[in-house]
């Protein structure tokens, strides 16, 4: 499990990087300020949980479910959250105007990173 948390914060990471770089160099003429602000929330948020989930491969060795249950609310919270985010920023430079539906996927995102920070603090507490 260690090592499965660790490939997945080092990839999400790696994103992170490519995502804030194309974002400040190849998006900053394309994108309003609004959207770029957008862009750069969806970069923070997957930074923090890349260092969230980096955080969580030290305790693997607790053999606590809880764990298991963080690794996989904070990894699909990335995916949903910032996901969401980086899609509705471009959507107009993708001239996908349908994207507006990916909106309410944001707050799900959201609430699997707040249930993953509870179940890391659950975890926590119950260790012994």
């Amino acid at each position: 499990m260690n090592k499965q948390i660790i490939l997945t914060a080092s990839l999400f990471g790696v994103l992170a990087v490519i995502a804030g770089a194309f974002g400040a160099h190849a998006l900053a003429d394309s994108l309003s300020p609004k959207q770029l602000d957008v862009w750069h929330t969806a970069v923070q948020y997957q930074f923090y949980h890349v260092f969230a989930l980096l955080f969580l491969s030290l305790l693997t060795r607790f053999k606590n479910n809880m764990v298991l249950t963080t690794y996989y609310l904070f990894t699909f919270g990335i995916i949903l959250f910032s996901g969401s985010l980086y899609l509705l920023a471009c959507r107009n430079l993708l001239g996908w105007s349908w994207l507006h539906m990916v909106g309410p996927v944001t707050p799900v995102g959201g609430l699997l990173f707040i249930a993953g920070w509870l179940t890391l603090a659950i975890a926590g507490y119950k260790n012994k």
